[in-house]
């Protein structure tokens, strides 16, 4: 069995997965699958991922199901996935030709104990620029909440799980009419038994696209309250960094009043917290919705 899965949640997006599939087989490790989620798409998305299968250049699985979005996607993935490790690239990344290689190395010859949930490694722009900030050196292992928050390392990050470790924590809930759900919010719960070894190579390189989540976070915001309000719960009741606490209060009054969330004092895990962020919340709550009224 190989020891990587490499799994790309896609949705319609069969016009850029060809640089994910050709730096995978470029690889100079290829101890590693290809999990394609297809997450609904309706374009040529599966016709294509047929023809590298029947090319036979890199080890290829591929699993379509109705549109539930990105969490969707790796839920499916995680429920799929049976090799020790995993990294997620999603369709519009790809990984540097030595990225599994690397992966493969670092993982062979650190110290490992079960409280060791996996690695983060960095993600870099095409033109080699690291995102953000490498790790300082010092900082062997950490989690992800400290990295950004203790340490204040800026900038997407990499992360390899252990699939066990990802397997023992609950699916993201799926709401209807809405299909997204703050991926952060795993990486948290994670967080609270698990540290990551760290590993400063680059393993994705990203290209922010036009009709990505990263580039449509209002929008995401506004169409998707449920899933925000659910995320901004999780990061009040487990962060331990009370800025963080303070900010997901704000956004979780923000959520409430869009979805008429009554209830919102009784659901919150900081009450307290919440009643000071009420009216810093209100106020997020009419720019949001002026953005998405007005700025469309």
């Amino acid at each position: 069995m190989k020891t990587l899965t490499v799994f790309t949640p896609t949705y319609n997006r069969a016009y850029c997965l060809g640089q994910c599939y050709d730096s995978l087989v470029r690889q100079v490790n290829q101890d590693f699958v290809w999990l394609i989620i297809d997450d609904g798409s309706s374009d040529n998305t599966k016709e294509l991922v047929e023809t590298w299968i029947k090319e036979g250049k890199i080890s290829i699985k591929y699993h379509f199901q109705e549109n539930q979005g990105m969490h969707g996607g790796h839920n499916s993935a995680y429920s799929l996935i049976e090799t020790e490790l995993n990294v997620c690239i999603d369709s519009d990344d790809f990984m540097p030709d030595n990225a599994v290689d690397e992966i493969m190395k670092f993982w062979s010859r650190v110290e490992k104990d079960s409280k060791i949930a996996g690695i983060i490694g960095l993600d870099s722009y095409k033109n080699g620029t690291v995102i953000g900030q490498k790790i300082p050196e010092h900082i062997t292992k950490t989690t992800v909440e400290d990295l950004y928050y203790r340490y204040n390392v800026s900038g997407d990050k990499k992360i390899v799980y252990r699939t066990e470790v990802v397997q023992k924590y609950p699916p993201y809930p799926l709401f209807k009419k809405e299909r997204f759900v703050p991926l952060g919010v795993l990486y948290l719960l994670i967080d609270k038994n698990y540290e990551l070894l760290c590993l400063n190579e680059v393993l994705c390189v990203v290209e922010y696209m036009e009709d990505g989540s990263s580039r449509n976070i209002v929008k995401q915001y506004y169409r998707h309250p449920k899933g925000f309000q659910y995320a901004r719960m999780i990061n009040m009741r487990h962060s331990k960094y009370i800025k963080v606490r303070f900010k997901n209060a704000v956004h979780f009054v923000s959520h409430s009043l869009q979805l008429l969330d009554f209830k919102m004092f009784n659901k919150t895990p900081r009450f307290f917290l919440t009643i000071f962020a009420f009216p810093i919340g209100v106020l997020l709550y009419g720019y949001v919705r002026y953005i998405n009224t007005f700025k469309k």
